[in-house]
C-alpha cells in the first residue's frame, strides 16, 4: 500500500509542515513519539496520513501528549499492516452523529444545492475514532464526515479543505510537489 504522511505542527510563529515515514513503526505508540519529534516545543500536532488515495486518518496531539484519532474507514485495518497500525485499536464507530452541523457544499455547488442531501458518511463507509478531534479548530465532526462521504472526494482533496480551514493548507501541499 502506498501512503502519505504529512505532519502539521503549529508552533508560535504558525504552522510547519514535515513528510513523515511510517516505514517500520510497531505501534501507534511509535508513530505518536515520530509526531511529537517533528517539533517537541508544538502545541498542537496533527499528522495526516492518506492511504491508496482511499483511506484517511487523522492523529491529534496537544503539547505531546492526548493522542486522539480518526479514520476515514475502519476496513483500512483489514487491507494492511499500516491499517491496522494506524486504526486497529479504534473501536468507537462515528455514523451515528446527528445532522445538526452546517451541509459542507458538494464540489461545484453550494450547501443549499439537492446533491447537499447526500448521508452524513459513506453508506459503505465506517468511519471510527474521534471525529471530533478538529472540532475546536473549525471541523466539526459532521463536516469531517461530510467531506469523507461526498462523492468524488479522495484522501488528499479533504486534507487540502481541512488544512484550508486549518491555515496550514500550503505547509501541507508544498510537501505533495517535492
Amino acid at each position: 500500500m502506498s501512503y502519505f504522511a504529512a505532519a502539521a505542527v503549529r508552533v508560535e510563529g504558525g504552522w510547519t509542515a514535515d513528510e513523515l515515514s511510517l516505514r517500520g513503526a510497531a505501534d501507534l505508540d511509535e508513530v505518536a513519539e515520530r509526531l511529537r519529534d517533528v517539533e517537541p516545543d508544538a502545541d498542537l500536532s496533527l499528522l495526516f496520513v492518506e492511504v491508496d488515495d482511499t483511506y484517511l486518518v487523522i492523529m491529534r496531539l496537544d503539547d505531546g501528549e492526548d493522542l486522539r484519532v480518526f479514520g476515514s474507514d475502519s476496513a483500512l485495518a483489514e487491507e494492511s499492516r499500516l491499517g491496522a497500525l494506524l486504526v486497529g485499536d479504534l473501536k468507537t464507530s462515528v455514523t451515528g452523529l446527528d445532522d445538526t452541523d452546517e451541509p459542507v457544499a458538494p464540489a461545484g455547488g453550494s450547501a443549499g444545492d439537492e446533491e447537499s442531501d447526500q448521508p452524513a458518511v459513506d453508506p459503505e463507509a465506517d468511519p471510527v475514532g474521534d471525529a471530533d478531534l478538529l472540532a475546536d479548530l473549525g471541523v466539526s465532526a459532521q463536516r469531517l464526515l461530510n467531506l469523507c462521504a461526498r462523492e468524488g472526494m479522495l484522501p488528499g482533496d479533504v486534507t487540502t479543505e481541512v488544512c484550508q480551514v486549518l491555515g496550514c493548507a500550503d505547509e501541507v501541499e508544498e510537501l505533495r510537489e517535492v
